[in-house]
């Protein structure tokens, strides 16, 4: 795999309907491919408005399956098209009453590369998720793209670390943390969670959060998207925090080894002390 991968991610405001907001997303992910970006991230149930910020069963109509539903097998033809790698973020149904907030990993060639499903599912005022989803049961997947390892977690995931640790144990170069955040919840927290992580754990993180208020709440989702290398710095500008935006970046993966070398926190774990951390 090359060092040098230029990657991209997508921070969008709520169009009104699913086509409309999946045609946006399109239209992204091509111009990200004419300035030559290899893969591809979108947001947080990107085809949908954030619907967790109420908690009603007219909902359940945005779930699709994965990776047999019309979502994904249209990112697959975007993949193929477009030639990147796209993680993509809807919500699943996975047969009668098993709903999960879900991301599918699409290799360059339009093959589903498997899926990831949050594990942490918040229940307070304007995030009213266990409303909806199950939590997640496929474990920390990372995947062998065309880009190399990527793996993914999902907006409430990232105040934990035990999965972003997970991740870099599987091997994971790149992760994408797609997100529906809002400014008076965890502005603050925004620009030191994923930094954090990604020196904890010596790999790429590329943080995706909604931008613009949406008809079902008042939740303010302030975008402020980015990339942040293994040394904890911004890779370039981080996006608006009030408007929509295409970030594409040049990621060197080769500095993941270097950091390593560097800093050798994986050589120093002690797994064998950590036994009482994961008891009840």
């Amino acid at each position: 795999m090359p060092d040098l991968v230029r990657a991209a991610l997508v921070q969008a405001t709520w169009t009104g309907d699913t086509e409309s907001m999946i045609a946006k997303h399109e239209e992204h992910a091509r111009e990200a491919a004419r300035q030559g970006a290899k893969v591809i991230g979108f947001q947080e149930v990107f085809n949908a408005p954030y619907f967790c910020q109420v908690q009603d069963p007219e909902h359940y109509r945005w779930a699709e399956p994965v990776p047999d539903g019309p979502t994904t097998r249209r990112m697959q033809e975007l993949a193929r098209e477009t030639g990147m790698v796209i993680v993509s973020p809807v919500f699943e149904i996975d047969g009668s009453g098993f709903y999960y907030n879900t991301a599918a990993v699409i290799d360059a060639d339009g093959t589903v590369l498997g899926t990831y499903r949050k594990h942490h599912i918040p229940q307070v005022k304007g995030f009213w998720e266990k409303f909806y989803f199950r939590p997640g049961n496929l474990g920390w997947p990372v995947f062998d793209t065309a880009v190399g390892k990527v793996g993914v977690y999902i907006c409430y995931d990232r105040h934990f670390p035990e999965g972003w640790r997970a991740l870099g144990l599987a091997g994971a170069q790149l992760v994408y943390n797609p997100s529906a955040t809002s400014r008076g919840l965890s502005a603050y927290l925004w620009q030191l969670e994923q930094p954090a992580a990604a020196v904890a754990n010596e790999y790429f993180v590329a943080a995706i959060n909604r931008v613009g208020t949406e008809e079902l709440g008042d939740n303010d989702f302030y975008g402020t998207s980015y990339f942040v290398d293994p040394r904890g710095q911004f890779v370039g500008d981080v996006a608006s925090d009030k408007e929509e935006e295409l970030v594409v970046r040049d990621l060197d993966l080769g500095m993941i080894d270097q950091v390593r070398q560097q800093w050798a926190f994986y050589r120093d774990r002690r797994p064998d002390a950590y036994e009482g951390l994961v008891q009840p």
